[in-house]
């Protein structure tokens, strides 16, 4: 099989477990892909993550320094399977203090949504309703 078209996202990150921990629990994604890169002076941890509903990952790499973050209006887009899914992960996102905005309905196409900040300070967004793929199937 061929890949073709956007195929992954890649995220400098600083603590590649504590990132799995927090895309696992807000984004249902787990590890498809692990190694650590080596050159001569370097060793580099690179974990390949996927919600397995499409052939997309996001890519974390381990770096020293994070810079620059993907930050609101930059974000990565999760669709839950309910609105009540947002609640739940926004209630545990303010519990912890990451929940930056939000939960907010803006209506169609928009939908119901959250911005949740990740251990960098990657934006990554909750939302039900924005039908993507009814629009881009639409266009299609």
């Amino acid at each position: 099989m061929t890949d073709i078209g956007l195929t992954h996202i890649a995220l400098s990150v600083s603590n590649v477990e504590r990132s799995l921990a927090f895309y696992s629990k807000y984004a249902g994604m787990s590890v498809v892909h692990r190694r650590i890169d080596r050159t001569d002076t370097t060793s580099t941890e690179v974990v390949w993550i996927s919600d397995r509903t499409r052939p997309f990952v996001v890519v974390l790499i381990q770096m020293p320094k994070v810079d620059p973050i993907l930050s609101p209006i930059a974000h990565l887009g999760v669709g839950c399977r309910s609105r009540e899914e947002v609640d739940r992960l926004c209630s545990q996102a303010r519990a912890e203090g990451i929940l930056l905005e939000g939960p907010c309905d803006s209506g169609y196409p928009v939908g119901y949504w959250a911005f949740l900040s990740d251990p960098d300070g990657h934006t990554l967004e909750l939302s039900y309703g924005q039908e993507v793929a009814l629009t881009v199937a639409m266009v299609g």
